[in-house]
């Protein structure tokens, strides 16, 4: 990465509480509130998915990923809001931003990838059951997982060394809650015409590509459902993918909003609120979605407290 035109600049500030000082104690709580919650639904999830026989499934591999995953996603943002509104400062070291910004963004990718994996998985599951241990063998499920996690961190590489390759000349003030790439190419007085293309053509294979195929794989998933005669079978096929399916609307709708328009579109309100949707609100309701209708998921917490 070419950080020769950097020497000047040793840090950031951060303005997404700038305008919030009167509610500062507020929002503090409740960021502590849904970072702990996150904590301890997602590390739920892991152990019992862990810890019960009939868990241990391809469905629930996944889905132990997805937690953990989301864990490591929160823990890259809220403890640097939680300090900055403790401390009344929000600056945030150059080499912080990076750090930041790549770990983000691979996550970011990762999420991406790692939904459109679980689609597949529930479109085998009840299109073709037959050849589902079969087709979804322990071997994949493994090269899946680790084919996203690579995929992710790749692409936050590329768009890490190319944003911070940019010249910064004088303002470091960063219109954000943390640091991400389209605010941070605001800040730029050099060229970022690649930049943003690298967003456009990277995003319809990070993100577009899984979520169409995500969409065609319900589409065939609900042709296969309305085939099944027995209301019961219908609404059992529905509940397994209903909970994955709100994920991803809430997820892709708000992470596609941010990152597929133009830098220039970005006002100081959408910069700042959008992307806690899917930064910190999907991860917080993503385990109580999976796990508030699933049976499987209760009678494995009862089969577990029964034990303690």
């Amino acid at each position: 990465m070419d950080l020769q035109n950097q020497t000047e600049l040793t840090e950031f500030i951060l303005l997404g509480f700038s305008a919030l000082e009167d509610i500062h104690n507020v929002l503090l709580g409740g960021f502590l509130v849904i970072y702990l919650f996150t904590l301890l639904w997602n590390t739920f999830i892991i152990i019992i998915a862990i810890l019960d026989k009939r868990l241990r499934t391809p469905m629930y591999f996944f889905l132990g990923n997805l937690s953990f995953l989301d864990i490591c996603y929160t823990t890259t943002t809220i403890p640097q809001m939680l300090d900055h509104l403790l401390s009344e400062r929000s600056n945030i070291s150059y080499l912080g931003c990076v750090f930041q910004l790549y770990l983000f963004f691979s996550l970011l990718g990762t999420e991406c990838l790692l939904l459109a994996v679980m689609a597949f998985d529930r479109y085998v599951a009840i299109c073709n059951p037959l050849r589902y241990t079969l087709i979804i063998s322990k071997n994949i499920c493994l090269q899946l997982t680790t084919a996203c996690w690579a995929g992710g961190f790749l692409n936050s590489a590329i768009h890490t060394v190319y944003a911070f390759r940019l010249p910064f000349c004088g303002d470091n003030r960063i219109d954000a809650f943390y640091c991400d790439i389209p605010p941070l190419l605001k800040l730029s007085c050099g060229d970022i015409s690649l930049n943003q293309m690298l967003l456009l053509y990277i995003g319809l294979l990070m993100a577009w590509t899984p979520f169409l195929s995500i969409l065609l794989s319900y589409i065939y998933i609900i042709s296969t459902v309305l085939k099944i005669r027995s209301s019961e079978g219908r609404q059992k096929a529905f509940s397994t993918c209903s909970s994955h399916l709100t994920v991803v609307l809430l997820y892709y709708g708000s992470a596609i909003f941010t990152y597929s328009r133009p830098v220039s579109t970005h006002s100081s309100i959408n910069s700042r609120l959008v992307p806690l949707m899917y930064s910190i609100l999907t991860p917080l309701l993503n385990p109580i979605i999976y796990t508030l209708r699933n049976k499987d998921v209760k009678k494995a917490w009862h089969s577990l407290m029964g034990k303690v």
